[in-house]
């Protein structure tokens, strides 16, 4: 894909990867349609790319309400007549232990990595497949392949997302629309500074920018980064169970009082 002329969606663009995506992209003349939830993030970043000469829409919505999300869906359309990009790029989560959580908390990040998705990903199919096609992209997680301590409800999300993007890919592909999962591994951002969570071969979030945007120039389909996890993900895939539940437990601290379980 080239970028000038595009009309680029990006959810989640208020901050981290998903504004630096778009200042990027606005740089190589997309026009930008920006959401989040924190309006004045959202104008900030509107602000610096039409001082740059760019162009950016900012629209306030929160990715969780599947009704704000097809006003900004709608609202894109309005404005510019179509989507050729849309990036979905929401999401995120602490350090969770679900020895210590209930079924309520667990369900409430699973909204929180999988709603997202789901609130603007179908009206942008609809409004791709009227238009005759597009690119969705969508920054998943190495953390969708593998039960990983600490991020269960996460994974399960990114997982479950995975399986859906691969779907979407044979039952909308007859429109023209093309799909590129994105699989960061660990990318040092201000959400993931305190989130409590080992970070093994993480890379700065200007590296894992550059990543990205090889992945939609190239409309890669999968796309792992950086290549050490890749491959360790990979590995870890074909090793046995038993094994690779016994590596990843190193990471999993001790829970020694039986009063944390909830219910207990």
């Amino acid at each position: 894909m080239e970028f000038k002329d595009k009309i680029v969606l990006i959810v989640g663009a208020s901050s981290g990867m998903g504004r630096a995506v778009a200042v990027k992209l606005a740089a190589r003349g997309a026009s930008i349609v920006a959401t989040a939830r924190r309006q004045e993030k959202l104008e900030a970043l509107a602000s610096e790319i039409t001082g740059q000469g760019g162009s950016c829409l900012a629209l306030a919505a929160d990715a969780e309400d599947a009704a704000a999300a097809e006003r900004v869906v709608a609202a894109t359309v309005e404005r510019h007549g179509r989507i050729d990009l849309v990036l979905l790029n929401a999401g995120g989560a602490p350090a969770l232990d679900m020895r210590r959580m209930s079924a309520g908390e667990v369900t409430a990040y699973m909204r929180s990595n999988y709603d997202v998705v789901v609130n603007y990903l179908f009206p942008v199919l609809r409004q791709m497949a009227r238009q005759g096609g597009g690119l969705v992209a969508q920054t998943n997680s190495l953390a969708g392949f593998l039960g990983i301590p600490l991020q269960g409800p996460y994974s399960a999300a990114k997982g479950a997302v995975r399986l859906l993007i691969d779907t979407c890919r044979i039952e909308f592909g007859p429109y023209g629309i093309k799909f590129v999962s994105i699989y960061p591994g660990f990318v040092a951002t201000e959400h993931t500074a305190n989130d409590g969570m080992p970070a093994p071969l993480e890379i700065s979030e200007d590296r894992a920018v550059e990543h990205i945007l090889y992945a939609l120039r190239r409309e890669r389909s999968d796309y792992m980064f950086p290549p050490a996890m890749r491959w360790l993900i990979r590995l870890a895939l074909v090793l046995p169970k038993s094994l690779t539940n016994w590596l990843l437990a190193r990471e999993l601290p001790p829970l020694r009082v039986a009063d944390d379980l909830p219910g207990r």
